[in-house]
């Protein structure tokens, strides 16, 4: 294969993963692509990862998928370094590696990755390895133990302390943190270039915040969900608008339409319709805080509360074994996303005399409680995974707020198939309410966008 057959290989193979992970790119962004590789050349590896970054992607969410999936299309160097590194060359790598964390050498920070995941990365039994482990080399090198070593070596030359000392650490954490990343980036292009890369570029690259499963999402990208709650909320907001609008205009009155086509001799050129006057919907929410669950209901309380101007009543209930309302836990505007499931679990009473969701004394408990939150002019999101720790589900309870609300809609965040298994009872509540999968960010904006009502 010729350079110029490669290079076009790299890019489509590049435009191609990046759509894989939910990207979306089209013929034009491609051909901008390939007009910025001409401009930009392979010289400066930087400035060709900037420039096709900004010709390919729309939200800077996207970017942590880009970064990853370029350094396999587009490494640093081909192949591993002449030589392997000597393990027992661990002390002075790490002190190369301390001093480029002083400096904040990137470049030679790179290169150190290299090297580390060259000498301490490979594993099996051939003499270039039979694959590289990130969590291998960095169990070995261990380069987060080098912090106070880097703070003081910083303060010396600097002559940084007291209040700075706290920012100082921080920084170098950062550093460490973008070291680690290097290592993992180096370990999935090592691991490319021996077997499939289009296939690793699809499996071994994190996808985007709007596709993680809610319950595998760790702190950070929870953290990073909570941050899309805004932009997602004004983008839900414009579709419902753009809803109310529509259902504002009615059905033809066909009354009227043929009264008023008597002066057109009878054919109805002017179609008169059937003016609605909808009284602005109610939304009550329930929300299974318990567990793995909790990020889930945290997340959608949020977007909720923020699309709060969209109807005329908002109430949010929280529980686990016992049910509270938090309404007045989301004020709107206010609420601080972060703590948001820390303040419920502290404020509200939604456990009894033990920590297991029970979502038939639940939903009996509201029923009882906190009927009258529920009209024909309601719609009731139930949020949870149905699962019951044996306990009895209460169908009758739920059978009791579908006849009373409008419509209820019940979010799992559990995949299909895990339905109706163990201690779940999503398959009985399904019988009786509308049970759908809701498992990332872009589920439940699809869902949110086409169940709330207008």
């Amino acid at each position: 294969m010729n350079a110029t057959a490669d290079l076009t290989a790299r890019l489509t193979g590049l435009v191609d993963a990046l759509r894989a992970h939910g990207v979306r790119i089209g013929t034009g962004e491609t051909v901008d692509a390939a007009r910025a590789t001409r401009e930009l050349g392979l010289a400066d590896r930087e400035s060709l990862r900037e420039g096709l970054a900004a010709t390919l992607l729309h939200t800077t969410g996207q970017r942590p998928v880009f970064d990853a999936v370029f350094d396999l299309y587009f490494p640093r160097r081909v192949g591993a370094p002449e030589g392997r590194t000597d393990p027992a060359d661990r002390a002075a790598l790490r002190e190369r590696l301390a001093a480029a964390l002083a400096a904040d050498d990137t470049a030679l920070m790179a290169r150190l990755a290299m090297e580390a995941v060259d000498g301490f990365g490979g594993y099996g039994s051939s003499p270039a390895s039979d694959g590289w482990s990130s969590y291998q080399t960095l169990d070995r090198l261990r380069p987060q133990t080098l912090l106070a070593r880097v703070r003081d070596e910083v303060r010396a030359r600097d002559g940084a302390a007291g209040f700075g000392d706290r920012l100082l650490e921080d920084e170098i954490r950062r550093r460490i943190e973008e070291f680690r990343r290097m290592v993992a980036a180096e370990a999935r292009r090592r691991v490319a270039e021996r077997r499939d890369r289009d296939e690793i570029a699809r499996r071994a690259v994190a996808p985007t915040a709007d596709r993680v499963d809610f319950l595998f999402a760790g702190k950070d990208r929870l953290a990073e969900l909570r941050r899309t709650v805004q932009p997602l909320a004004r983008k839900l907001a414009t579709r419902l608008a753009a809803r109310r609008r529509r259902a504002a205009r009615g059905s033809i009155d066909l009354r009227r339409t043929l009264r008023g086509s008597l002066s057109t001799g009878g054919v109805p050129m002017r179609p008169v319709l059937r003016r609605r006057r909808p009284a602005r919907p109610e939304l009550v929410l329930l929300c299974d805080v318990s567990g793995s669950v909790s990020g889930f209901s945290d997340f959608t309380m949020l977007l909720v509360q923020a699309l709060h101007d969209q109807f005329g009543k908002v109430r949010v209930f929280a529980f686990v074994n016992r049910i509270d309302e938090v309404t007045g836990l989301l004020v709107h505007g206010a609420a601080d996303p972060d703590g948001l499931g820390a303040r419920i679990r502290g404020e509200a009473a939604v456990t009894g005399w033990h920590g297991s969701s029970d979502y038939g004394a639940a939903l009996g408990e509201f029923t009882e409680r906190y009927a009258g939150a529920v009209g024909s002019r309601t719609t009731v999101f139930v949020l949870g995974d149905a699962r019951t720790n044996m306990g009895d589900p209460n169908l009758p309870a739920l059978g009791e707020l579908g006849r009373r609300a409008r419509r209820v809609h019940w979010l799992n965040p559990e995949p299909r198939s895990r339905w109706g298994t163990g201690d779940s009872a999503a398959l009985e509540y399904a019988g009786l309410v509308g049970m759908h999968e809701c498992r990332t960010v872009r589920q439940l904006s699809d869902l949110i966008g086409r169940l709330l009502p207008v």
